[in-house]
């Protein structure tokens, strides 16, 4: 088969940019005999690390990188849309792959194509998710597009795949699933020292424990309840109380950010010394972090699938994170999962993660083993099939 693939989230640092740089290496890798040509912008180019002998580039110029333009409150000029359109349509592909509706555009009328919708986060809660009604517009509008060209709709887990039915109205029959993985770099093998090191650059004093987010800090992740819960925890254990790490860049978010007023929030409960804003971290240096760390927490309002806690469960970290996902399944026993907006409910699993070892200790085992059955060869199979089913 001649594949189309749309590559212009290659560049873009969160979930959708990750799932694409892992999946399409491996769908190559797994289809040595059909051809990959990856669509992708100068700015997506400048950073695509993939050379495979059956994977080939066409570089559309754009105005602005989609991974940019295509963010909560940007605008995508439809003049680079359609030289998109264009390139793909000069191309024989038998079959189009989308990684992402996020940086999706309009695909030549009947093309058969695969798109992947990672969740319905931003139709369930678009008030959290987008900052304005234009916002809101141009997404119902794309996704709408998307959903209409596609043959087949792929996502990232059954729990996704029920709210993708359940909100956007799509057939479960036209949905496949292509669960996602941690990456070769998170395993649980982090040298003490190493991990002492990476902490200690992070704010984290020597014989500290901590707690990590990582993530965007928009409105639906719930980072100013678990800022609260911290401090509640903080308050009743005084000087033994642990730190928070957050992780994850505050400048350029392509979605809805809500960093200052985290930043408020942080100075409100009075737990500045404890809190401490790490940046984007490489994976290298985040899974000493997490191999370092009392729990990832990831307490947001709906996740499809919460790959940043199957990273750090892969590292050995027990993880504290939202019922609304299919983290309790993915990583059963591996941790506490509790209702979003639960803040008594966050504070007393994160008490529990920093008072009791033995059980952390336990859950901690668990993630890591449920982690372990996750493999990016499991979903890009998955995907592979699901483009010969509609080519």
């Amino acid at each position: 088969m001649r594949i189309g693939v749309d590559a212009t989230c290659w560049a873009n640092p969160r979930g959708y940019g990750r799932f694409t740089r892992e999946i399409v290496p491996v769908m190559a890798a797994l289809a040595p005999d059909d051809r990959f040509i990856c669509v992708l912008d100068r700015r997506a180019a400048d950073c695509f690390d993939l050379h495979a002998p059956n994977v080939e580039l066409r570089v559309v110029e754009q105005s602005e990188s989609p991974t940019t333009a295509a963010s909560a409150d940007g605008y995508r000029s439809p003049a680079d849309m359609l030289r998109l359109t264009r390139a793909v349509a000069r191309e024989r592909f038998d079959v189009f792959f989308s990684p992402t509706v996020y940086t999706y555009f309009p695909l030549p009328p009947g093309l058969k194509a695969v798109v992947t919708v990672h969740d319905a986060i931003a139709d369930r809660f678009p008030a959290l998710t987008l900052p304005n009604w234009r916002a809101r517009l141009f997404w119902r509008l794309k996704v709408s597009l998307a959903l209409w060209q596609a043959r087949i709709v792929l996502t990232v887990s059954d729990y996704a795949a029920r709210d993708i039915a359940r909100v956007l109205h799509v057939r479960p029959s036209r949905i496949r699933v292509a669960l996602e993985a941690p990456a070769p770099a998170y395993r649980p093998d982090a040298p003490p020292a190493e991990v002492a090191q990476a902490m200690s650059a992070c704010g984290v004093p020597p014989g500290s424990g901590a707690f990590v987010y990582v993530g965007g800090f928009n409105p639906h992740k719930n980072v100013d309840l678990l800022i609260k819960a911290h401090a509640a925890l903080a308050a009743s254990l005084g000087p033994a109380a642990p730190h928070l790490l957050l992780v994850g860049p505050r400048a350029e978010d392509n979605f809805h950010g809500d960093h200052r007023r985290l930043e408020r929030a942080i100075v409100a409960e009075g737990t500045g010394t404890l809190v401490h804003w790490a940046g984007f971290l490489p994976d290298e240096t985040l899974r000493l972090v997490h191999a370092g760390a009392l729990a990832l927490v990831l307490p947001s309002v709906c996740e499809g699938f919460g790959l940043p806690a199957v990273e750090a469960a892969a590292c050995g970290s027990p993880v504290i994170a939202t019922t609304e996902s299919p983290l309790p399944e993915l990583l059963a026993g591996g941790g506490i999962f509790v209702t979003p907006g639960d803040v008594p409910g966050l504070t007393q699993a994160l008490a529990t993660m920093a008072t009791d070892r033995p059980a952390r200790e336990r859950m901690a085992a668990a993630a890591a083993a449920a982690a372990g059955q996750l493999t990016w060869t499991r979903g890009a199979s998955a995907a592979l099939d699901a483009l010969r089913e509609v080519s």
